[in-house]
Parts: structure tokens; C-alpha cells; sequence
């Protein structure tokens, strides 16, 4: 394409990562007959193994966010199924736009980016064809497969590009943040409270406590109450009359050998040579201490990641293992005979076996089995439990006839005791009335629960009798900061002036380069709003809990211009500005396209999908 730009490097690894790891988990032969794609926008098709790998990615994500797997059907109830076919047809919708304005990256261009993928590269850096086919039989995909994936992919990356190519916020985006963040005050202040008074401070009587419990009545008013009454089963409450039979804990341990017995490992980087003369003059100069193994990776025109192995145990390193093991860590070895000819060999670490026995790791095991179980006997009492209240049955009713346990709260927003520290229960008790029927509701650790509204307490305003003795602290704080405001106030206009704090028997605290993101212990949380909204030199009390903050805005100085970390900040602030912006571009193209393209969706074909995940 005319004038296009030459696709990045960067934007090619980041692509090849994108459809490696899209690679794994569902091959080609996993679905049968003759359907190959689950829909098409226009004439461009979209893959049913493209939606089958990326919607188990798409879970294996959410299971990794969640700390736990995830099943499909609680995928589908979080609509993972239906965000992955909405990401499909975006991207898809793309192609189909490339395809039609003509865009592509031709076979030249198409065998440079697969020469430069690393993964079908040997050690001198040069494209392997035996690697890259069998790379992709792994994989489940033809040489055609993948290279019509790649175009494809580079494609629409360049249509991508060519819509959020030079999207730069002006220098003044980035000047206003950074003065709004990084702009300094010197302050003077003091903080005042009951000692400081000069005159004292009365009992309050009746007459002042009702005057104050009238003026603050949303302090001393209940809030709304909820009667629920519900029934609730968790797994937690019937895990321990789970069975778990020893053939199914052993099953697991062998499942999960490797986690818990690891052999010994070493933490390997090679480096390989032409010939052995050439392989053995490189280990004597850095016997000799003339050049460091690092230095011989740089000679070669690689870097360290190039020769690193990673952590490889005794039988990956094949014959060349015992000479590796029987090595320190930071030995240099060699040469060595390997399938890739002469190599040195740096040890970079050992890492001991480790071995957890059956009877150690059991209990562990017991808890996973016996808690997945307990969700799985859960799950298989749903059914029944709508088919009794749909029957008729009460809340009461169900606590008598399944597992679920009854229990009664007077619930209102903020509680987070018991049933009401999950949110499913919260956000359920916020809607219910009183004409709503029991329905099953799951809990965010696969629980149950139904409940009823009884009655709805309206909120009351308590009596004084009744809280006395909060109105009375209440006034006495409240009582304390007018009375020295009044005394304060008096002394403002001097302190503007330029007299110090100390002048009217106030003990000054100055504080210097204050900026936005400072905190100031003890003091209320609009402490530091209320400095950057003050004017120089005109001082101001801010009221606290029985205390008052007298401060004085002394000077307004700009950020610091040599500081590093603020100068990262506004690197960090305007890429992400320019970044979130250039994707708006790019949903705006996509939403675009969709609109002017036929989008056609076999469900059939997403159904024989979902059917492999159940």
C-alpha cells in the first residue's frame, strides 16, 4: 500500500504473542463436519477455533483474576462467552475493512516478519524451516493456516496504526497536570483545641442539648431497616460431612506431582560456538579473568536473554546434565557437546528439590476436594430447591426440607455482618419489597440463599433521653470550635500582616513544598484542599473535631524542575492520555465498520463450541 508505514518490530511481537499464546488449548481437529467458522462480518469469516481459543483464554484469565477456576457456566453468567464473540467481531471487523481498502503486507514482507520471529530461529539468529513446521503441527495448524492468520493480523495492525498514528496531546496537557500535581506550598499554621482556651468551657444544660440534638437530628435518626428472614447454605457449612475417600486424595497428589515434588533444578544460560578450539579459547580468557562470560554473549552480538535456559532439571539437559549438576553456581563450564554443537555453560543458580509427601500435602488436598465437592452438592440441590418454592414453599419451609439453614437480619446499607458481608446479598436486600417471592440467589463462594421481606422500618429519630450522652459530647466539640474561633478570629487579620503565630499564643508549625499528595497526620481530610484553594497571605480556620487548624498561606512556588520522578510522572501521564485516546479512535473506527458491514452470527456454531467447555 502506498506510503504505508513499515510495521514495527515491537508491533510484531507483540502481535506473534498475541496469536501464540491464542495457539494453545484448542487445535483444528477438535471440532468435526464441515463448520469452520462461528459467524462473518462481510465476506471476512470468524473462526470458530479463533473463538474456541480465545474464549478458554478469556476464562483461564478470569479463573487467574478470581484466584480460582472457574466453571463455564459461571463464565457464561459473567458473560465472558458473549465479550469474547464482541472482541471477535471487532477485530474482525477490522480485517474486513483492511480487505476491502486493499491493505496488505505481500509475501515479502509477510516471510521477513516470520524470519524474525524468534521462536523459529537458531542460535545465530537464522530462520529455521524445521523448527517453524513443527512449531506448528504442535499447534494443530498448517503452514497456510498461519501465514493467512499473520496477514490478517499485520493487517489490520497497520489499519490500527494508520488511525491512532501521531496522536499526541499538546504540551499543554501535560503542563496543566503537572502544575495542578506538582505545585508547592509554604504554609504557617497551628492547631488549637480544649487546653487552648482561654475561657473555659461550661456544663452544657437541657436547654442547650435539646437546641444541639435538634439542630443535628440526620445524627440521631436510624437509618431505614430491612426484616429479611432467608435460608442460606454455604459450602463452608456442610464441608465436614463431605466424604472424601483416600483413592480421590491420592488421584489428586499424583495429578499434581509436580507441584509437590520438584526435582533439583539449575538456573542454565549457553552459549554456543563453531567448533570446540573456538568454544575452549572463550573459557580460558574467562578462566583467565580477560573477559566475562557477559562479555562473550555481547562478542556474539546477543543478549542474555539469547542464552538463557531458565530454571531445566537433569533430564532436559539430556548428556550434557551431570556436567551441569555437578557445577556451582556461578561456574562457567565447557565446552559440551550438545545437539547444537560446542557450549559453554554458566550456572547462575541452584535451586534444591523439593518434596512434600502425600500425608504432608493430604489436609491441603482434603480441603480442595471436600470444598469443590460441598459446591458440586450445592449446585445439584438448585433445582430443587426452585422447583419447592415455586411450589409454594416458604423460606422457613426450605430450612426444614434441604441443608439450608434459617436465619433472620435487620439489615441496613453499610452492614457487612454475617450474610451480609457478601454482595450478592447486599445488592439483593437494597431491591426486595415486600410483594417479591423467594428465588435462588448464588453467593460469590457458590452459596445459596432465598429470602422474604417481613416489614420495612422506616427510620425514627431517637430522643434526646435517649442519647444523651452523644448530644453531649457532640455539643461540647461543637461548643469548643466556636468558642475559639471566636477567640482566633480577632488575631486573622494580623497574622495576614505578617506577625507570627507565636505573637498570640499560638504554638506554629511550618510546613514547606507541601504538594497535592501530601498528609498531614491528625488534621481533617480537607487539610491540604484547603491549602490549595487558600490565597497568600490571607489566613483561615479550619474546623476539626473539637480543634480548629488556624493556617497561613505563605508562598506559591512550580513544580520543581529537576525533579526525576515528576518528569517520569509526566511521561507516564501524557503517553496514557495519547494511548487512551488513540484506542478511542480505533473502538470508533471499529464501531464505524460495524455499522456499514453485515454481521452474521452462527449459533449453532457457537453452541457446538460452548458444548466442548461443559
Amino acid at each position: 500500500m502506498a506510503g504505508k508505514k513499515k510495521i514495527t518490530n515491537t508491533a510484531v511481537w507483540i502481535l506473534m504473542g498475541l496469536l501464540i499464546l491464542g495457539l494453545g488449548g484448542f487445535s483444528v481437529g477438535n471440532f468435526g463436519g464441515n463448520i469452520r467458522s462461528v459467524g462473518s462480518v462481510g465476506e471476512t469469516p470468524i473462526e470458530l477455533n479463533d473463538y474456541a481459543r480465545t474464549l478458554q483464554a478469556n476464562i483461564r484469565a478470569e479463573s487467574a483474576a478470581q484466584g480460582s477456576p472457574i466453571s463455564f457456566a459461571q463464565a457464561q453468567a459473567q458473560q465472558i462467552d458473549q465479550i469474547t464473540l464482541a472482541q471477535l467481531v471487532a477485530s474482525t471487523a477490522l480485517e474486513e475493512e483492511a480487505r476491502l481498502m486493499g491493505v496488505s503486507i505481500g509475501d515479502v514482507n509477510l516471510s521477513d516478519q516470520i524470519k524474525s520471529i524468534q521462536q523459529y530461529q537458531d542460535l545465530n539468529g537464522d530462520f529455521n524451516r524445521d523448527a517453524y513446521r513443527f512449531a506448528l503441527e504442535q499447534n494443530g495448524q498448517t503452514e497456510a493456516q498461519f501465514e493467512q492468520n499473520l496477514r490478517s493480523e499485520v493487517a489490520r495492525t497497520l489499519l490500527q496504526g494508520s488511525v491512532a498514528a501521531g496522536v499526541d496531546l499538546p504540551e499543554v496537557y501535560g503542563d496543566t497536570l503537572m502544575n495542578y500535581i506538582g505545585e508547592r506550598r509554604n504554609i504557617t499554621w497551628a492547631m488549637l483545641d480544649r487546653d487552648d482556651l482561654i475561657t473555659g468551657l461550661a456544663d452544657p444544660d437541657d436547654a442547650d442539648l435539646m437546641t444541639y440534638h435538634n439542630s443535628h437530628l440526620p445524627d440521631f435518626t436510624t437509618p431505614e431497616v430491612k426484616d429479611i428472614t432467608f435460608a442460606w447454605l454455604t459450602p463452608e457449612m456442610i464441608i465436614d460431612t463431605v466424604e472424601v475417600d483416600e483413592e480421590s486424595l491420592r488421584a489428586l497428589y499424583e495429578e499434581r506431582t509436580d507441584e509437590f515434588n520438584k526435582p533439583e533444578r539449575r538456573l542454565v544460560e549457553r552459549l554456543g560456538f563453531g567448533d570446540t578450539a573456538e568454544a575452549e579459547a572463550a573459557l580460558a580468557r574467562v578462566t583467565a579473568q580477560e573477559v566475562s562470560f557477559d562479555d562473550l554473549v555481547s562478542e556474539r552480538g546477543l543478549a542474555l536473554s539469547d542464552v538463557d535456559m531458565g530454571d531445566v532439571s537433569l533430564t532436559e539437559l539430556g548428556d550434557v546434565g551431570a556436567a551441569v549438576f555437578a557445577a556451582d553456581a556461578g561456574d562457567v563450564i565447557g565446552p559440551l557437546d550438545t545437539d547444537i554443537g560446542p557450549v559453554l555453560f554458566r550456572i547462575n543458580g541452584v535451586l534444591q528439590a523439593q518434596s512434600t509427601s502425600f500425608e504432608d500435602a493430604e489436609p491441603m488436598l482434603r480441603d480442595e476436594l471436600a470444598s469443590d465437592r460441598a459446591r458440586r452438592v450445592i449446585d445439584a440441590q438448585i433445582e430443587e430447591i426452585d422447583d419447592l418454592l415455586a411450589g409454594g414453599a416458604t423460606v422457613e419451609d426450605l430450612a426444614e426440607e434441604t441443608d439450608m439453614q434459617l436465619g433472620q437480619i435487620s439489615w441496613h446499607p453499610g452492614m457487612t455482618d454475617d450474610i451480609g458481608a457478601y454482595d450478592a446479598f447486599r445488592t439483593a436486600a437494597g431491591i426486595i419489597t415486600t410483594s417479591d417471592f423467594p428465588e435462588v440467589i448464588k453467593l460469590e463462594d457458590d452459596g445459596i440463599f432465598a429470602m422474604r421481606l417481613n416489614k420495612v422500618v422506616e427510620p425514627r429519630i431517637k430522643p434526646l433521653d435517649e442519647v444523651r450522652a452523644e448530644a453531649e459530647a457532640g455539643w461540647r466539640q461543637a461548643t469548643i470550635v466556636a468558642s475559639l474561633r471566636e477567640q482566633v478570629t480577632p488575631a486573622l487579620d494580623k497574622l495576614g500582616a505578617g506577625e507570627e503565630f507565636s505573637d498570640h499564643g499560638m504554638a506554629q508549625t511550618t510546613s514547606v513544598e507541601v504538594t497535592r499528595s501530601a498528609f498531614q497526620p491528625d488534621a481533617p481530610a480537607e487539610f491540604i484542599d484547603t491549602v490549595f484553594d487558600m490565597k497568600v497571605g490571607v489566613p483561615q480556620i479550619l474546623d476539626g473535631e473539637g480543634r480548629i487548624f488556624v493556617l497561613r498561606l505563605d508562598s506559591i512556588a512550580p513544580p520543581d524542575a529537576e525533579d526525576e520522578e515528576l518528569a517520569r510522572l509526566r511521561d507516564v501521564i501524557s503517553n496514557d492520555a495519547s494511548t487512551g485516546l488513540a484506542q478511542d479512535f480505533a473502538q470508533a473506527l471499529a464501531n464505524d465498520i460495524r455499522q456499514r458491514s453485515e454481521i452474521e452470527l452462527d449459533q449453532y456454531a457457537i453452541n457446538a463450541v460452548h458444548a466442548n467447555f461443559q
